[in-house]
């Protein structure tokens, strides 16, 4: 596979991940993992492996942050290092308030599964 196609594909993958949490399907934002991945959350807990790191997100895919929505901003990857930067926006819309929180998530894979995570985000305005 060329640098260009593996780019494709990761790129591929991160959006269909980011399409799984807007899907609010933990199960499915589950199975981009593998069994041993690391998430880093953004105010610095980290969770290791799979079981640790549904917990943490269930709070998201609870609704106590009312309805959830990602859109992408920018991905920047590195096919030969199969690592994603993927910066995006989060909507969170508690009964009729509306609130945003700018982000990104570095991604490191193992094959075509997410082997680390690690959440950095801005204050919500």
């Amino acid at each position: 596979m060329t640098e260009n196609e593996r780019e494709k594909e990761l790129n591929a993958i991160c959006l269909k991940f980011l399409d799984a949490f807007n899907k609010n399907d933990i199960d499915l934002v589950m199975s981009f993992f593998t069994e041993d991945a690391v998430y880093e959350e953004f105010h610095g807990k980290k969770n290791l492996g799979k079981s640790e790191i549904r917990k943490s997100f269930e709070k998201l895919f609870s609704g106590q942050f009312g309805k959830v929505r990602f859109d992408e901003d920018d991905t920047f990857i590195s096919s030969s290092q199969n690592k994603v930067m993927s910066s995006w926006t989060l909507h969170l819309q508690i009964s009729k308030a509306h609130k945003t929180m700018r982000g990104l998530d570095l991604l490191h894979f193992d094959g075509n599964l997410i082997n680390f995570k690690g959440t950095y985000a801005k204050a919500a305005e």
